[in-house]
């Protein structure tokens, strides 16, 4: 079965199994995109809320790896700022990223603060963080349906306008 059969029968109802398969043999840079597309849709929740859910369904390691992008993307002294600080009492003089010890501090509900508050400042964070989870996308599938389906709609669409 080709990708394309792959995400047809994926967008028709597939679930989670075709998700699999589809972001196996799919290109990186195009479930990245996808993904980025869920996170800025008016039909799924706030990117902060989505990005909060993976958190929590996140190991310690890709949480850290996660709010390591949001440094890497506004600069310590930015991402120190958001939620209240929330990554700031991590982020001494000099230091620009977090552990996963440091990251387990933090709840999915501070993440999806720094998050809303950094697409705010920087709404092409989202292009980051998509880049960063279409590499650990077994956590895509604990979005749900809509965000799921809507990264396919558009993976597809960029597979067939090639």
């Amino acid at each position: 079965m080709g990708l394309m059969d792959l995400l047809n029968q994926a967008l028709g109802g597939g679930g989670a199994q075709q998700f699999d398969q589809v972001a196996q043999q799919v290109p990186g840079p195009v479930l990245a995109g996808g993904l980025a597309q869920a996170f800025r849709s008016d039909q799924t929740p706030a990117i902060g809320n989505m990005v909060g859910q993976l958190f929590g369904n996140s190991n310690g390691a890709q949480q850290a790896g996660m709010l390591n992008q949001i440094i890497a993307a506004l600069g310590p002294a930015a991402a120190g700022g958001l939620a209240g600080g929330a990554l700031g009492q991590f982020l001494g003089p000099g230091s620009s990223q977090v552990t996963s010890a440091q990251a387990a501090q933090l709840t999915p509900q501070q993440v999806q603060d720094m998050v809303n508050q950094a697409h705010q400042a920087n709404p092409g964070i989202a292009d980051e963080l998509a880049s960063f989870y279409a590499q650990h996308a077994g956590l895509i599938k604990t979005l749900g349906g809509a965000a799921m389906a809507i990264a396919l709609a558009k993976m597809k669409d960029h597979l067939t306008d090639r």
